[in-house]
């Protein structure tokens, strides 16, 4: 990787791991289904200005974009929300750390090959990670269990995207591809938006938040995310979220005071090693994720 890619990791990387914090602080006004369309809306403000956003696309392309566009985007965007409402920023941030897991499971799914022995035992050691993650949380009861399961699901969904988004990138462009998945996620989730209007109260440090969100986490970020997915691949790329634990981490702590158990933090190093080892060059899951 060159210093440029570096940069493209690094930045979204600490641009995500405060989002966690951002939602939680959102939720301090607004209903959880409120805040998915609004970050879309404000991030597709943001990126609608730039002459590439608005490049016309063919028809084949559509399917696809509107599968990326519900895969990346409308699922886990509404489960984070939610999913905070029963578990804390910081324990979201820290599970996110395992979306390179997730991207070279799907990998090598798509490209119907186990990967290599290395990448097993990466994966192994790094699902073992998120586990020891959730089981501090899971302890608290029923809704926190419901929480990590929405967390782990959203994960999910970043592992199938990040998978489809390179090819996408490569042949279309950067941002017409965002801006047209924001599109798909905003026609997705903004009637439930609208209708949740009534809950919601208002507070200006979470209006701040969500625009931050939308602004850094779906409008910059993303582009600066993609464009390293078009570089060198899905599952590289999706090493950024090595930072986001650490992000999320600290602003939990420091700035909402949230608990965090000494083997969560356990787990969230043993996760980020599996997930090094997992992305490790191979040309197994290498060549899955940039076909």
């Amino acid at each position: 990787m060159k210093r440029s890619d570096w940069v493209l990791l690094v930045i979204p990387g600490v641009i995500w791991g405060a989002s966690f914090f951002f939602i939680a602080e959102g939720l301090d006004a607004f209903p959880p289904q409120l805040i998915t369309p609004m970050r879309l809306v404000f991030g597709f403000l943001t990126l609608i200005p730039f002459k590439g956003s608005r490049v016309k696309l063919p028809r084949e392309a559509y399917p696809r974009l509107i599968l990326l566009g519900l895969f990346w985007m409308t699922f886990p965007l509404s489960l984070f929300p939610f999913a905070e409402q029963h578990v804390s920023s910081s324990i979201t941030g820290m599970l996110n750390g395992a979306t390179p897991l997730f991207v070279a499971t799907f990998a090598g799914v798509l490209a119907r090959r186990l990967p290599p022995r290395q990448q097993v035992l990466g994966l192994v050691v790094g699902f073992i990670g998120v586990v020891f993650i959730a089981v501090p949380t899971l302890g608290e009861g029923s809704n926190s269990v419901f929480g990590v399961s929405l967390i782990i699901l959203a994960v999910s969904c970043y592992g199938i995207s990040l998978n489809m988004s390179g090819p996408l990138q490569q042949k279309y462009g950067t941002l017409p591809v965002i801006v047209h998945s924001q599109a798909v996620a905003i026609i997705c989730t903004l009637p439930f938006g609208l209708a949740s209007l009534p809950d919601a109260t208002f507070a200006w440090h979470s209006l701040l938040s969500i625009v931050a969100l939308g602004v850094g986490g779906t409008g910059i970020a993303y582009v600066m995310a993609i464009t390293l997915v078009g570089r060198v691949g899905g599952t590289r790329a999706s090493v950024t979220t090595y930072v986001m634990p650490v992000v999320s981490l600290f602003l939990g702590v420091v700035l909402r005071s949230e608990p965090i158990a000494v083997l969560s933090l356990i787990g969230c190093a043993i996760a980020l090693i599996g997930a090094f080892a997992t992305n490790k060059p191979s040309p197994a899951v290498t060549e899955a994720s940039t076909n």
